[in-house]
């Protein structure tokens, strides 16, 4: 279970939502057998729909993120209720590229050209849905470019998924800083200063980790003391709310039943002559589902 803090500046001019996700992020990779250019993907799409979510308004409330391009990793998909329950996939968990010229896991080749949604299902008639095409691939710079032309919010977004040599994870987290409105000028050039001197967010998650012992809400407060302490007095980050981001996968025989249910009559009776059963699995868990012709044909009847 990860925790996430929840700030305000005391001059009104900004709000963070920051995260240490290292057992989320090391979770789904153990799940689905990453490798670590794959886990550095799909931890940032995690790390970013589980600090999504809990900006959402009530704790019911679902948000999905949507990363698709042409390169080979495909696919990469998270979604995250406002109570920071979070899961996830990534469509090709083998995928592997060269490092990129500064030695970085190419998260952005393994993309490729293509697009960002995101769905925020608020309990309305009608979700909404934002779509824009990938900035980088890197998935933090995409959500930065979301957010501004999305929502006309200024934000900047931090994430990292470091990758031990055994595989391991070693440290993953993220950020998501944004302006409110009547921001002070000075609030805007200072936080520019810091995000342009900032340190790759898993370095700071890994010195507080070497730093001693301590909660994962100690660990991420250290955390967040690094980055905001040399803001001036006026802007000093205050904590509002502490919260869990946390890997829940919530599919049930019964939501399986209704996939069967959405393939169509047609296919459904073509399943029970020429196969007599059917295996599922959930694409966020990978956990397998049976059903035997009789349990297919109870399916059909409801149909």
């Amino acid at each position: 279970m990860s925790k996430a803090l929840i700030g305000v500046d005391k001059s009104g001019s900004f709000r963070v939502y920051i995260a240490a996700t290292t057992d989320m992020v090391q979770q789904a990779a153990d799940i689905h057998r990453t490798t670590p250019l794959a886990a550095a993907g799909l931890g940032r799409v995690l790390t970013a729909a589980g600090l999504m979510g809990i900006m959402l308004k009530d704790r019911d409330n679902k948000l999905t993120i949507n990363f698709k391009g042409d390169g080979p990793a495909k696919q990469i998909l998270a979604t995250a209720y406002g109570d920071g329950r979070v899961k996830g996939y990534i469509a090709n968990p083998d995928v592997d590229l060269p490092l990129t010229g500064e030695g970085k896991l190419d998260v952005g080749g393994s993309l490729g050209i293509g697009e960002l949604s995101v769905i925020k299902d608020l309990g309305l008639k009608e979700p909404y849905m934002g779509t824009i095409a990938l900035v980088s691939g890197e998935i933090a710079e995409d959500l930065t470019a979301y957010f501004f032309i999305s929502e006309q919010q200024n934000t900047s977004v931090a994430l990292g998924v470091k990758v031990e040599r055994d595989y391991r994870i070693g440290a993953a987290g993220g950020m998501i800083l944004q302006m409110l409105p009547g921001a002070r000028e000075e609030a805007v050039d200072a936080l520019e200063e810091l995000i342009g001197s900032m340190d790759p967010i898993t370095a700071v998650i890994s010195r507080a980790k070497e730093s001693g012992p301590r909660s994962e809400a100690g660990l991420v407060r250290q955390v967040c003391e690094e980055i905001f302490s040399g803001l001036p007095e006026d802007f000093a980050l205050e904590i509002l709310d502490e919260r869990e981001i946390r890997w829940d996968c919530d599919c049930s025989r019964e939501r399986i039943e209704q996939a069967l249910m959405a393939i169509g009559r047609k296919d459904l009776e073509e399943i029970i002559e020429e196969d007599g059963q059917a295996e599922l699995q959930c694409q966020f868990c990978l956990k397998k589902y049976q059903f035997d012709r009789e349990e297919l044909e109870g399916i059909l009847r409801q149909m």
